[in-house]
């Protein structure tokens, strides 16, 4: 059995993400603590909130988690998770990310769409990987963000439309780090299968 450490950092949607592991078939802890999520197999990066909070919240954690990427064992990062993966972002102030996948994240232009972007939309899959094994593209997932990932081509594994085309998946050079800008676990039986996905990974 697979043993997923879901980060504790105080800005995350844990217990769902928790029962959607669980369901999974994962052994599954929630945790602060460096040394457990380095002898982890997976890690999850939840992630609810202010990426300025997030930061702040992660600092103690920073070391620990290059350390654990650098490993190559499989990391994925949900909603703010996925954002905190990134260089930079723009909101609040311009702040630092913890620079795992290039690129910045930036807040939706002005529109008549309105943002936060919440609710139901559908994924177009531009890279085959196993996180989207047995997952049909076109797929519908669950999105709440005001912000968004600017990244290249090559790191962008899924891509959504709301007023503009923006990554809804993402990926790190050497494809052990993944983000995801929606929740899978908020995303039925196709977030489910993603889980399992990603477990599978580890």
């Amino acid at each position: 059995m697979k043993n997923i450490v879901i980060i504790d950092y105080g800005l995350g949607n844990l217990r769902s993400v928790y029962k959607g592991l669980e369901h999974a078939g994962a052994s599954v802890s929630i945790s602060s603590d460096p040394g457990t999520m380095l002898a982890a197999d997976g890690v999850i990066l939840p992630g609810v909130g202010a990426f300025m909070d997030a930061m702040k919240n992660i600092e103690g954690l920073k070391g620990a988690i290059k350390e654990y990427v650098g490993s190559g064992k499989p990391m994925l990062g949900i909603c703010l998770g996925e954002q905190i993966l990134m260089d930079r972002s723009e909101e609040g102030k311009l702040t630092d990310g913890l620079g795992l996948i290039k690129g910045n994240v930036v807040r939706f232009p002005h529109s008549e769409l309105k943002v936060p972007h919440m609710g139901w939309n559908s994924i177009q899959i531009t890279q085959e990987h196993p996180l989207f094994e047995g997952i049909p593209d076109g797929s519908y997932v669950y999105f709440v963000h005001s912000y968004f990932v600017d990244t290249t081509q090559k790191n962008i594994l899924a891509a959504c439309g709301y007023g503009r085309t923006f990554a809804a998946a993402v990926i790190n050079d050497t494809g052990n780090v993944i983000g995801t800008q929606f929740h899978p676990e908020k995303s039925g039986n196709v977030g489910l299968k993603m889980l399992h996905n990603f477990v599978r990974m580890c």
